[in-house]
């Protein structure tokens, strides 16, 4: 029995690399100094992962 073709897999987000987060230094204090880092949902592909055209 012949294979089925697939279809075809978008491409992940480019910002996010198909996770869906991204993470932003968090500074504290009046020299600035990094803490930590915070995750958020990626604004470019709201969450999904899936690189939009």
């Amino acid at each position: 029995m012949p294979r089925k073709p697939s279809k075809p897999r978008p491409n992940p987000c480019p910002t996010c690399q198909g996770t869906g987060e991204v993470s932003r230094t968090v500074r504290v204090g009046r020299k600035r100094r990094a803490v930590g880092e915070q995750s958020g949902i990626c604004l470019t592909c709201l969450g999904s992962g899936q690189a939009t055209d």
